[in-house]
């Protein structure tokens, strides 16, 4: 469970930067 959150967290964060980017 934890591990898939953080997975996510990533991904949402490195999209979030690709975005303002």
């Amino acid at each position: 469970m934890f591990e898939k959150i953080l997975i996510a967290n990533r991904g949402e964060v490195a999209v979030r930067i690709i975005r303002t980017a």
